[in-house]
């Protein structure tokens, strides 16, 4: 796989405006990355400019972003709002409160909720593995392996206390083994650790440094 097709070329920033939406969907067509990463309210955007003939970027969108402390129902109809737009992958973020608490069972119902609601579309589980010890980061994995979810993610990147890690990725693909697969996201700036994340096991990285990335 070349190295454009590991990157979500991502813009979440709360500021973003629509012209820097179509300047993200530009370069990602032009370096032909793996999708483009939105906030909701520009999936329909998004999606209008990159659904286009000769175009393999994807639309994605996160889900209960970035604090993963929403209702299960909000979570499954941001989804389904979400796909109707024209997403064609969703980033949902677990509820690390439950996962802390070891609330297991509610955990798996969101899961499997969000699983249903996103059908064939790719679904990403975000981990935010900084606040996470290694136990709970297993444990995640092993929810979101029953759930049949597509990739675990490491980082919202919006936490302040830190992003993805080689550890942290390294603990993920011996949790999921080739399935999930593992999306490395916050932090991510230049080719070595981009290289160092993949090595580690990520098939995907999440980055707004992706022009900078493929030069």
């Amino acid at each position: 796989m070349k190295l454009s097709k590991y990157i979500d070329h991502t813009l979440l920033d709360p500021k973003a405006t629509s012209e820097q939406i179509r300047q993200l969907c530009y370069e990602a067509l032009v370096n032909d990355f793996a999708s483009v990463c939105v906030n909701s309210c520009y999936v329909s955007l998004a999606a209008s400019l990159l659904h286009v003939p000769g175009s393999t970027v994807k639309v994605c969108t996160v889900v209960g972003f970035p604090l993963g402390a929403m209702a299960t129902p909000a979570k499954v109809d941001e989804a389904r709002e979400a796909i109707f737009s024209g997403a064609d992958e969703i980033d949902m973020v677990i509820n690390i409160g439950w996962l802390k608490d070891k609330e297991y069972q509610r955990i798996s119902y969101e899961l499997e909720r969000m699983r249903k609601a996103c059908g064939s579309r790719i679904l990403k589980v975000i981990l935010e593995t900084s606040v996470l010890t290694d136990e709970e980061i297993i444990k995640a994995c092993e929810l979101c392996k029953e759930a049949s979810a597509d990739f675990v993610k490491t980082s919202t990147g919006f936490d302040k206390s830190g992003g993805a890690t080689v550890h942290a990725v390294e603990v993920m693909k011996k949790a999921c083994g080739d399935f999930p697969h593992i999306k490395a996201s916050g932090g991510i700036r230049d080719k070595e650790t981009m290289k160092a994340m993949i090595d580690a096991g990520a098939t995907r990285i999440g980055t707004s440094h992706g022009v900078d990335l493929v030069k």
